[in-house]
């Protein structure tokens, strides 16, 4: 029988704001592509449907006790191990990039769900290995292991966004856990040579267009610096108060590259002005606080890191893909939570938004 208490302490108001970010996300994502779509089913209408099943998802989530994947986290990670294994072995190639595994009638993005796999690997390692004090090198090994596997994998497909942002959240629950300065200077230290390596063995060629092409995006305006640059022209553009649903010229004349995906928040921009993009500022706000809320109210170790895990996801996808739109970050594969298109990163974020309201329902019961 279910709890009456469950149900009374469902968070309808979260739930309503994140459809409305999602449904402002749709209405821009049919803004952007309104000028190029030729035949098929609309990409917005391909969107609502990836929400409506994500909505469905946060239902079937939080019906569940969310205890049971502190005893399944592992296994979930054993299994998106080998899925990101298979992608490089028989993954679908796109651009340049294999990042698709097709399973049958639908295909995925394994580095999407990692983001949640490894949230729930590092609560339980951290609820089952607690430490007298600050972690030290003993305390992290282990969890470092654990996410050095995924973060390789990822950045071999080549993603470079995605293994930074699995690496962020990672970083967030340990530092929310606890660890020494020592374990931190040694970080900080070890991290020079670490990106000089990786600067001559391990980025290619585009990524590290990218980096240059953020401290000087001018070097080469019409290939590896153009989307940088004809971002902050759509967002400079859009002024105070914006031009006008669906008639932004960067977008509508389709000078702005990826503008349905990675750049969807300068589509917006270009569009709604600064007005409209403070509030999409403060809707994002106060998810994050709630979701930090939800973490303080926790009353068990397991429930509280994996809301910290969550937030911190929803957080830096927010920060980087922001800052990259308008020249903070350089350009990575990052989409904007509840906003950006594409299937599998809506369905990861409504993943997680169903875990917070999971948390947030059963914060009495322990």
């Amino acid at each position: 029988m279910i709890d009456r208490r469950l149900l009374t302490s469902f968070d309808w108001r979260i739930f309503l704001l994140i459809l409305l970010v999602v449904g402002v996300g749709i209405l821009n994502i049919h803004s952007a592509t309104a000028s190029y779509r030729i035949g098929g089913t609309p990409y917005a209408i391909k969107q609502l449907y990836w929400a409506v099943i994500g909505s469905g998802l946060i239902m079937l989530i939080c019906s569940v006790d969310y205890h049971i994947l502190e005893d399944v986290s592992y296994w979930f990670y054993a299994v998106l191990l080998v899925f990101l294994l298979l992608v490089l072995a028989v993954g679908k190639t796109s651009m340049g990039a294999t990042r698709w595994l097709h399973l049958g009638f639908f295909s995925m993005q394994p580095s999407e769900p990692m983001k949640i796999v490894i949230i729930m690997t590092f609560a339980r390692y951290f609820t089952r290995q607690q430490s007298a004090g600050p972690l030290g090198f003993r305390d992290i090994w282990l969890p470092l292991l654990l996410l050095a596997f995924p973060a390789l994998l990822i950045m071999k497909q080549p993603d470079l966004g995605t293994a930074v942002m699995v690496c962020l959240i990672a970083a967030t629950v340990i530092i929310t856990v606890g660890i020494s300065w020592r374990v931190v200077v040694s970080f900080l230290l070890t991290s020079i040579p670490a990106l000089y390596i990786a600067w001559h063995y391990f980025l290619r060629g585009y990524q590290k267009n990218r980096i240059l092409n953020f401290l000087s995006p001018e070097r080469d305006p019409l290939k590896s610096g153009y989307h940088l640059i004809q971002s902050k022209i759509a967002v400079g553009s859009g002024g105070l108060t914006g031009k006008g649903f669906m008639h932004g010229t960067q977008t509508q004349l389709r000078f702005l590259p990826e503008q349905h995906t990675d750049f969807a928040f300068s589509v917006f921009a270009e569009e709604w002005g600064l007005v409209g993009c403070l509030m999409m500022l403060c809707l994002y706000f106060g998810l994050v606080i709630w979701g930090l809320h939800v973490a303080s109210r926790c009353n068990d170790r397991f429930g509280s890191l994996l809301a910290v895990g969550v937030t911190a996801m929803i957080f830096w996808h927010i920060v980087i893909n922001m800052g990259m739109v308008i020249g903070l970050f350089p350009v990575v594969g990052v989409p904007l939570p509840f906003f950006s298109y594409g299937g599998t990163s809506m369905l990861t974020s409504m993943i997680g938004a169903g875990l917070l309201l999971n948390i947030s329902m059963r914060r009495f019961m322990f």
